[in-house]
């Protein structure tokens, strides 16, 4: 008995490791949301497109996804984006989707951050600069949240299309209504005059990356190209060998990157901002830069 009691006490005591734990847990949380979710991270890739006209070789597209203004985007953070992406010297910059939230705020306090971020992407140095619309600008006003958008000078392409130009040769580029609870339309946003057009691709601006499948059984979509989405933040927070612990609907099979489907071409953005709680982990901000090349 004496042997027993003349044993050293353990040190780690069951206070002493659930005080670990609490530490560790309020660091953890402290690191996801003011270190990194605000730890940008610039992508860089090269897209080579069958048929693009050797005028448009080297072209600089810059994405931008999921800004989420307010909620819980701050304005330094925005502004941060914005001297980052002009550093980048793009040709052409793509915005694809949810420029605000839905989640806490009020409408017209979401209503309010569509015009305070639009305003604030005037100070992009690009001037070619176009949009589409993401779920939660569609839950707050998809008509407030493109006329913030066009008034500012972003163009906003829903279920539309247009020509970018240079030295005579063009492609396409297009945009769909969000696909989880707009009017996507296929036949609108890709028409059949801009379908398989001779050396003249077509890439398409798409919130929610998973209907790239219900697109490639349609004929329309079969004629993309490239596909450029957001949505799903890439999984926002990931935990080692767990992965994403949440991810949207619509968003749950391509979550971030690069994707090859037959013809098309399919880019997941990561997005600059978050949803639910101001938290990242192992998934940084994302802004991409695209490298346009011929095929």
């Amino acid at each position: 008995m004496r042997l027993f009691n003349s044993l050293p006490r353990p040190l780690i005591t069951r206070r002493r490791f659930f005080t670990a734990g609490v530490f560790g847990t309020v660091g953890l949380g402290l690191y996801s949301t003011a270190i990194a979710r605000h730890w940008i991270q610039v992508t860089h890739r090269d897209i080579h497109l069958a048929g693009l006209a050797a005028a448009f070789d080297g072209m600089r597209i810059v994405q931008l996804s999921d800004i989420h203004m307010d909620e819980f985007t701050e304005p330094f953070f925005l502004r941060e984006v914005i001297e980052r992406t002009n550093r980048l010297q793009p040709d052409l910059i793509l915005l694809t989707g949810d420029f605000v939230s839905s989640e806490i705020s009020s409408r017209q306090f979401a209503i309010g951050s569509a015009w305070q971020c639009a305003n604030m992407l005037t100070a992009l140095t690009c001037r070619q600069v176009y949009a589409v619309l993401g779920n939660h600008d569609v839950y707050v006003d998809a008509k407030e949240v493109t006329a913030a958008l066009t008034a500012n000078g972003i163009k906003v392409l829903t279920n539309a299309c247009l020509p970018i130009e240079r030295d005579g040769k063009r492609f396409w580029l297009a945009g769909i209504d969000d696909p989880l609870v707009g009017d996507p339309n296929p036949e609108k946003a890709i028409p059949a005059s801009i379908r398989d057009v001779p050396n003249e691709p077509v890439i398409l601006m798409c919130h929610a990356p998973d209907y790239a499948d219900d697109l490639l059984a349609h004929p329309a979509g079969m004629s993309v190209d490239l596909m450029l989405s957001g949505h799903t933040h890439g999984g926002q927070i990931r935990l080692p060998l767990v992965g994403a612990l949440q991810l949207p609907d619509m968003g749950k099979k391509y979550v971030e990157g690069w994707f090859k489907l037959g013809r098309m071409q399919l880019y997941v953005n990561r997005g600059i901002g978050t949803v639910g709680v101001p938290f990242r982990l192992d998934c940084p901000p994302e802004i991409s830069l695209f490298t346009l090349r011929t095929a």
